[in-house]
């Protein structure tokens, strides 16, 4: 592929990628972060993954009582696995992410 193919490929991706984003719920970013992290995980980018699970911590509500325990409980789980992540054990965060992640939609799916 040439570089002006290649080019006009990126810009629509790159397009493509902008509009589903802002198309998205909170909820439907929150998994797409966790996508995120679980690709970067398996690929060993420790900075990048350690970037989505701060994205992550940012996200908790920890002004809501009825959210706070469970934002705590994750606010743990988010920092254990930046944690794990610093000592290269990439099978242990991707399996927590993973959880998570099939744990939220879940609860996506049974919501509508």
């Amino acid at each position: 592929m040439n570089s002006l193919a290649s080019s006009t490929t990126n810009r629509r991706l790159n397009q493509y990628l902008t509009n589903d984003i802002q198309s998205a719920s909170p909820e439907q970013l929150i998994m797409k972060i966790y996508d995120f992290a679980i690709l970067n995980c398996r690929r060993q980018e420790m900075l990048k993954t350690n970037e989505a699970l701060q994205v992550l911590i940012t996200s908790l509500n920890f002004e809501n009582e009825a959210a706070k325990e469970i934002s705590v409980g994750l606010l743990r789980l988010y920092q254990y696995c930046q944690e794990q992540m610093r000592k290269k054990r990439y099978r242990e965060v991707e399996k927590i992410l993973t959880d998570l992640r099939n744990t939220w939609n879940v609860a996506l799916q049974s919501r509508g």
